[in-house]
């Protein structure tokens, strides 16, 4: 095994040959890489682009007005559905009860700015009305994550 190795060890130099210590490290080429998906879909070298990570949390309205609370929540819904008809919003859903009173998670997309997630968000009812609030972080994930929502709109039986 010690040989096997060692016969690697003095190889690699060879193959690695006029590329700098950065490219021996990182420099391998994807097979399967399709530049048109990748363009589409707004990817860097690496597949991956920013987008915006927002944290639901329980918001500062504590009414007890269920009428109220319904309405705010089935427009929170209705929202949702206009996000991702906008190809702003491409990840959604809720957390379990927890100790941070976390409530759920948007992946939002097609966005440039915090201003403009920030005014997106405000349009949702029960963030407006303080049922809800927020939490916004860029976050740098796969270029492909997109896809996702054609394939979850084939396997859900009933609309919440």
């Amino acid at each position: 095994m010690k040989a096997l190795f060692l016969g690697i060890a003095i190889l690699l130099p060879q193959l690695t040959w006029g590329q700098s210590d950065s490219e021996k490290d990182t420099l391998i080429s994807n097979p399967n890489y399709d530049q048109v998906l990748a363009e589409k879909l707004g990817g860097d070298d690496y597949g991956m682009k920013s987008y915006f990570f927002v944290i639901l949390k329980t918001g500062s309205n504590t009414t007890t007005d269920k009428e109220f609370v319904n309405k705010c929540f089935r427009g929170h819904l209705e929202n949702i559905s206009r996000y991702v008809d906008a190809g702003k919003l491409i990840v959604a859903g809720p957390f379990e009860n927890n100790e941070n009173n976390y409530r759920g998670l948007f992946i939002l997309d097609n966005i440039t700015t915090k201003v403009e997630a920030k005014e997106l968000l405000e349009t949702d009812p029960a963030i407006k009305n303080d049922l809800l609030d927020y939490e916004i972080y860029t976050w740098y994930g796969s270029a492909a994550l997109p896809e996702y929502l054609p394939t979850s709109d084939k396997v859900w039986k009933r609309k919440p």
